[in-house]
């Protein structure tokens, strides 16, 4: 299964906004992580269009995260981005070809289908494990500081 850019570019930010905890700018976020502008403006849209981030204008403005991180899954990014369909399509060539079987023989789905709609399921299940932030935690502690004092939500002398 390949994921797009766009997944990989909306978990970091979003886990950069849990960890920042307050309103981050396109291009503050577009510049940390060497992005072009444009195309993570897309990505962003996308986030806040599901109710994951939210979008203010003005001076102190930017993208904040729209609940807690606590209530944000790996999974409800994922689907923002790319959205919940399965990856696996079965085109039913059971049913095709010189070893076509007859529709009568064809009234469950096949194997192939099955196990990959369970491997699917097992996949989502595992992503709607995992909260924003319980990633901010697996993020290295020099790099939380690092953070915490770029964005200025240090609050250590």
């Amino acid at each position: 299964m390949k994921l797009s850019e766009g997944v990989e570019w909306g978990l970091h930010c979003a886990l950069l906004l849990a960890e920042a905890g307050r309103p981050l700018p396109r291009r503050v976020l577009a510049e940390h992580y060497g992005l072009p502008e444009a195309y993570l403006a897309k990505h962003l849209q996308a986030l806040t269009r599901a109710g994951l981030l939210h979008a203010t204008s003005g001076p102190s403005g930017g993208f904040r995260l729209a609940r807690p991180a606590s209530e944000i899954t790996v999974l409800d990014v994922l689907d923002a981005i790319e959205g919940p369909a399965s990856p696996f399509v079965c085109q039913e060539i059971r049913q095709q070809g010189s070893g076509a079987a007859r529709p009568e023989e064809c009234t469950r789905p096949c194997a192939i289908a099955s196990v990959m709609v369970r491997a699917h399921q097992a996949w989502r299940e595992s992503l709607r494990a995992v909260t924003l932030d319980q990633l901010v935690n697996q993020v290295p502690p020099a790099l939380r500081r690092r953070n915490r004092v770029k964005f200025g939500t240090d609050d250590s002398p």
